[in-house]
């Protein structure tokens, strides 16, 4: 056979399909047939073949980019077989041919993909640095069952969608290729042509790694693993984030946190200061803000598109593998924010990926979202479930973050989620209810209980959904711990009231009591509380300028106080007094007012009394742990509990007016000294003074239900703590 006769025997229409870029099956033309070689080279000068000596037999050009020749030794399915010379104008590039490689899929990862393991789509999808028979190149598989081509382009192509074409495995929707010598930074994006003949350019779905934007290219991983030194931190975490243990979170938005110094890659920059910084003020964990790649940076990145790919704008994956391997080596744990809620529909990414609604929901009123104008998730659709779940698992295992707190669940769990009536789709039963989020978020909790039962999920869920913290094997949706947006709606709706008005709104900071064991709570004060013209939490309180700080003070008494995981927000340590701004870093001059300086200094003691005292922390999450003192003085806006872990007792007193009350009786369940370990009026945290000193001894006067009592000077706007020295129950 000549090497005219190589592409001549082709069927008709095969030789301009591929000349233009169209032709879908490329293997069943291109790479070695029966004694020959075939290669579509467009733009190249000559190409020659090599066979396993090295020696040059020049292909012949049939057409423009098509080169054919005989090569008996050639053989299909074995990449190592033969190389290729091919002449560029500016130089010559010798490289394996794509198209002499076997399947890399085997039979039972296509099973396994179409039933959606997550498994599956972790190890075998995306672009992945590999060995194949001995080639070293860019193995690629993708997910677009419904397009009717697909090509991968990049630098090592010069972009050119005629290059590369994929071999689509219908078993699974997948579409693969093996293609040599491609080195790690090398951009790259999927051509997918449509059913209707539209060709789009899609960044990869599971890249690990991305373009800063706005560029929008998936980049080639270095799969040079990280060097972890965080062992001990990794045996003992489970420890460290069990319902017992003090959990006080520090929510870090990392792009604004400190200013830039323009140069310095931003994690490393992060590394030398943030975890040193929350370990100072004794928080326990730092919650990042999504870290994965999004497009629009005023999205504060709950609008990603690469939930498998740290931002560029922070620095490339290993450098944020070193900023959470210098977190857990100053004792700190990393959660981040992840969203499977919904996603962007910018048009490099996931929505009507290969033409058709494959990420997401066909109908509007299941697949598009009003109130963030995104495309809501197919659950539904086991691939998209594991592709979902796949991401969960890559952050915990690459990365070893401690945990996920999942945004957003509640848009998840309802279908008629900030939707009109006529504008959802009832579940097959008639409701409300999204059956296949609540399955997908058990088996996502389940999952990662099985992977990495020391890591924790939490849910933020704002809804009354019962169970989300139950386990998912008994109908619960299987988290460790839900923010508690209802005790933190209440308790700042209560704070913004002029304290005159305060006892009509007294329900307001006891009402958390009545559901306080439903779940396991954290109480955030999280950054949806300080943007959108709601102001900082300084300012939210009323008063002058040193009542506003002391009603702070006073509330975040109450807030540590309060049975509940910690989490406050960047800035608040502060007392800021502007509301958060994205493109601005956080204002650390303030730390030249005594005022200011002393609310970082009390949310520091608040955090080493958490941490220290066994009361405050190990029975949060039982009802044996919190006790009424004073819970109906409406007319003093005082209220006063009592934590314990059934052996220390300690003693919260709360004054949310402006006038000191002096003689303020307090019943306890025991007799003897009560020390104050924190006064939120004391100087230096830029109070009046104004307290008990150092505590106070019971009288043998019988106050709410006990037979002694504290008799207690209360600052105005102040919480006290006072602990229980010594033992004897009444």
């Amino acid at each position: 056979m000549t090497s005219a006769a190589a592409f001549t025997d082709l069927e008709p229409g095969a030789l301009a399909a591929l000349a233009c870029g169209a032709h879908n099956d490329p293997f069943s033309v291109l790479g070695p047939h029966g004694g020959q070689v075939r290669v579509f080279a467009p733009g190249a000068l000559g190409v020659d073949v090599l066979d396993e000596t090295g020696a040059r037999h020049p292909l012949a050009a049939q057409d423009p980019g098509l080169y054919a020749g005989p090569a008996p030794w050639a053989r299909p399915g074995d990449g190592s077989s033969y190389r290729l010379a091919i002449r560029w104008p500016d130089a010559e590039q010798i490289t394996a041919d794509p198209y002499a490689f076997g399947p890399l899929l085997d039979d039972a990862a296509l099973r396994e993909l179409a039933q959606g393991s997550w498994r599956r789509a972790a190890g075998e999808l995306g672009a992945r640095l590999a060995r194949v028979d001995g080639v070293d190149g860019l193995r690629c598989a993708v997910w677009a069952p419904n397009a009717a081509r697909v090509a991968v382009v990049g630098d090592f192509n010069g972009w050119d969608a005629r290059r590369h074409a994929m071999r689509l495995r219908h078993a699974a929707g997948v579409w693969e290729i093996f293609i040599p010598g491609v080195a790690p930074g090398a951009r790259y994006k999927y051509a997918l042509t449509t059913r209707d003949g539209v060709q789009l350019l899609k960044a990869d779905p599971m890249a690990r790694r991305s373009e800063a934007p706005p560029a929008t290219a998936s980049v080639v991983d270095d799969p040079a693993p990280y060097a972890w030194r965080d062992d001990t931190w990794m045996q003992e975490r489970g420890v460290r984030q069990a319902p017992e243990a003090p959990i006080s979170i520090y929510e870090v938005h990392a792009a604004s946190w400190a200013p830039s110094d323009g140069g310095e890659c931003a994690w490393d920059r992060l590394a030398a200061r943030l975890p040193a910084y929350a370990k100072s003020l004794g928080f326990t964990h730092v919650e990042l803000m999504p870290v994965m790649e999004h497009p629009f940076g005023g999205s504060w990145g709950y609008q990603p598109l690469g939930m498998f790919a740290p931002s560029a704008r922070l620095g490339p994956p290993a450098a944020f593998a070193r900023f959470v391997d210098a977190c857990h080596a100053a004792g700190i744990g990393v959660i981040l924010d992840w969203v499977p809620a919904h996603f962007p529909d910018d048009p490099h990414g996931m929505a009507r990926f290969d033409g058709s609604a494959l990420y997401e929901y066909e109908d509007p009123r299941e697949g598009y979202h009003p109130d963030w104008h995104t495309m809501v998730y197919n659950l539904g659709r086991t691939e998209v479930k594991a592709f979902m779940i796949a991401s969960a698992m890559h952050w915990l295992e690459r990365f070893h973050v401690d945990g996920l707190r999942v945004d957003a669940v509640a848009s998840m769990l309802y279908r008629d989620y900030s939707r009109a009536p006529g504008q959802w789709i009832p579940n097959r039963y008639g409701g409300r209810e999204n059956l296949e989020a609540v399955q997908f978020l058990q088996e996502l909790n389940s999952a990662v209980r099985a992977e990495h039962p020391d890591a924790i999920m939490v849910a933020e869920e704002s809804t009354a959904w019962p169970g989300v913290t139950a386990p998912a094997d008994q109908g619960g949706l299987g988290f460790h711990y839900k923010w508690n947006m209802g005790w933190m709606h209440d308790t700042l709706h209560y704070m913004a009231h002029d304290p005159i008005h305060r006892k009509y709104r007294h329900h307001d900071v006891t009402f958390g009591m009545v559901y306080a064991y439903s779940e396991r709570f954290i109480l955030p004060l999280s950054h949806d509380e300080v943007v959108h013209g709601k102001g900082s939490l300084l300012g939210k309180m009323p008063g002058d300028a040193w009542q506003r700080l002391a009603n702070l003070r006073a509330y975040l008494g109450f807030m540590w106080a309060h049975p509940g995981k910690k989490l406050l927000f960047m800035g608040g340590e502060l007392a800021q007094p502007a509301e958060w701004n994205h493109d601005a870093h956080l204002d650390w001059n303030l730390l030249d007012a005594p005022g200011h300086r002393g609310m970082q200094r009390l949310v520091a003691d608040l955090n080493a009394l958490y941490a220290e005292l066994p009361a405050l922390h190990r029975l949060d999450a039982d009802p044996a742990g919190f006790s009424w003192a004073v819970m109906d003085d409406h007319d003093n806006s005082v209220l006063a509990f009592v934590r314990t872990d059934g052996a220390q007792q300690l003693l919260a007193v709360c004054n949310f007016t402006p006038v000191a009350r002096h003689d303020y009786r307090v019943g306890v369940p025991r007799h003897g000294r009560w020390v104050e370990r924190i006064n939120t009026d004391a100087v230096c945290y830029g109070g009046s003074g104004m307290g008990n000193q150092g505590g106070a001894n019971t009288r043998d006067t019988h106050a709410h239900g006990h037979p002694q009592a504290l008799s207690l000077t209360l600052p105005p706007l102040s919480a006290l703590f006072l602990l229980h020295l010594g033992q004897g129950d009444s």
